[in-house]
């Protein structure tokens, strides 16, 4: 039945769409998160062991199609929405500190960095401001700009749509390198980007490889295959990078869409270990621990080293979930339809749940000190949670 669902759904993609990229636009909007091909798990009762609290919250405005991060850094908050605002906010009282319009319309956001605020336009701009809301410069890459742009070792790395990597220099915006490669013919539009750590940048992309790239130059350090293509038509063989790879220690996680999670050694891009586990939105780890969203709605918790399942999550099947977010006792994950639901670190048991608004949470939550997260809604809902 899966494969004839998806061999009709890609001929009435092809039939009403005028170009692949909008195709493969179509193709994700119908698989993930904008139209459900079946209905969210209802909620379960539980008995709460925590009550979580919204602090404070503010109207951004629409993301529209576009997946946005708030980001946060010595004490402020920013945040952006598709019309082109940007917004800084005092983390702890939420009283607005600036809001500035960058004149054209957003499409990845937002990147901070010591003095930079960092956003991609639709139209293919990476705009820097400073944290007073100054516009410091502005830098053409190849086309829109799906994530939030990145900094390290004053070097801007930016993701375009076109799966292109551009390194800028933090200072002026001048280029510096650009990395580029071919991709399928039918690949997922994704919101994935780039992290960056230690002088190196990861991305993953479509076909399942995961590369890691020197941030001075941009030079290859390695590739490495965390999934590869199976299946017999071109739907059936995606086995997309969508989501952000997650550093912990000596490792690097990715995981692709229809296809595997994976540890990869970062000095050697050697691959440690991998699961049949799918996920659109991504992973997180904390504490020995990696936790992931897996496609269908189930959470797993798995074990550093070696893959071994800890816990899993069922209960939540078809709620599209956003990428985990481990804080401490419990690990958070947002939905479709604005609950951010709070699951035991130990047993993945139901231990809190509070609704934001009837929105989709992003794919990305954020840490607010050690006990909040920042969740932005697709209607432009942010929302500062205190989880005392």
């Amino acid at each position: 039945m899966r494969q004839i669902s998806l061999a009709v759904l890609i001929a009435l993609a092809i039939s009403g769409c005028s170009t692949i990229s909008d195709m493969k636009t179509d193709i994700s909007e119908r698989m993930f998160g904008r139209e459900l091909s079946d209905p969210p798990a209802e909620l379960v009762d539980f008995k709460a062991s925590m009550t979580p609290k919204i602090m404070w919250r503010a109207s951004l405005g629409a993301a529209d199609d576009y997946d946005f991060t708030p980001a946060s850094i010595n004490g402020q908050v920013f945040a952006a929405n598709a019309a082109g605002d940007i917004f800084k906010f005092d983390a702890i009282k939420g009283t607005q500190v600036w809001k500035v319009n960058a004149g054209q319309r957003l499409s990845g956001g937002v990147g901070v960095g010591t003095d930079l605020v960092l956003v991609g336009t639709a139209s293919g701009y990476v705009v820097a401001y400073d944290q007073a809301g100054k516009m410091l410069w502005k830098s053409k890459v190849s086309s829109e700009v799906l994530s939030a742009p990145q900094v390290n070792n004053g070097v801007v790395v930016v993701r375009c749509g076109d799966s292109r990597i551009f390194g800028l220099n933090a200072v002026d915006g001048a280029r510096k390198w650009v990395y580029e490669r071919a991709t399928p013919a039918l690949s997922l539009r994704s919101s994935a980007g780039v992290a960056v750590d230690g002088g190196a940048a990861y991305a993953g992309f479509a076909g399942g490889k995961l590369i890691a790239l020197r941030v001075e130059d941009g030079k290859v350090i390695w590739e490495a295959s965390v999934a590869q293509p199976k299946g017999t038509t071109e739907i059936e063989r995606i086995a997309d990078i969508t989501s952000l790879p997650v550093v912990d220690g000596p490792l690097v996680y990715a995981v692709a869409y229809q296809g595997k999670i994976a540890a990869v050694d970062r000095a050697t891009g050697r691959v440690s270990w991998g699961r049949d586990i799918s996920s659109y939105t991504g992973l997180n780890s904390e504490d020995a621990r990696v936790y992931v969203s897996h496609a269908t709605g189930s959470v797993y918790a798995l074990e550093y080293s070696s893959g071994k399942t800890f816990w899993r999550q069922g209960d939540l099947k078809n709620r599209q979930l956003s990428a985990p977010l481990p804080m401490g006792g419990v690990v958070a994950v947002g939905d479709i339809q604005g609950y951010v639901h709070f699951l035991g670190r130990e047993d993945g048991a139901f231990e809190g749940r509070i609704r934001t608004e009837d929105s989709p949470v992003m794919p990305q939550m954020l840490a607010l000190g050690t006990n909040g997260i920042l969740v932005q809604t697709r209607k432009g809902g942010l929302y500062a949670i205190s989880l005392k």
